[in-house]
């Protein structure tokens, strides 16, 4: 039984312009029309539900797309999701760092921010990264 876009739409908590574009860019497809509608089979919602899941952990649409295979079939490279949990990994490490520094600098005794030792290596870390990129 085909889907009509409405419904995928509402199915997914994807915008119908949402669906739209990712079947512009290859990663979902129609199979028939009815009227103007688009209609599609029912395995597009778990194609859809890959592809938030994948956005979710930072891949770009050209990456997911690149993950199915022909007639959608999923083909992940698995060395590419090691790859991106390992990113993952390094963003809460830093993330974690930031936010304890932000509970220090809150709490912290120092007449000034600036003549916190612990405030002033935040400083030298976020300069660091911003020099090297990241």
């Amino acid at each position: 039984m085909l889907i009509d876009i409405g419904a995928v739409a509402r199915q997914s908590g994807l915008t119908a312009s949402t669906l739209r574009y990712y079947e512009a860019q290859g990663l979902i497809s129609s199979c028939a029309r009815h009227g103007l509608r688009r209609q599609y089979q029912p395995q597009v919602l778990q194609q859809l539900a890959l592809i938030t899941l994948g956005r979710a952990a930072g891949f770009s649409l050209a990456e997911i797309r690149q993950m199915f295979g022909d007639g959608g079939a999923l083909e992940v490279d698995r060395q590419a999701l090691a790859r991106r949990a390992e990113e993952l990994d390094r963003g809460i490490r830093r993330m974690t760092a930031l936010r304890e520094g932000l509970r220090h600098a809150a709490q912290c005794p120092a007449p000034s921010h600036l003549e916190c030792p612990k405030f002033q290596q935040m400083l030298r870390v976020a300069a660091r990264s911003a020099r090297d990129g990241g």
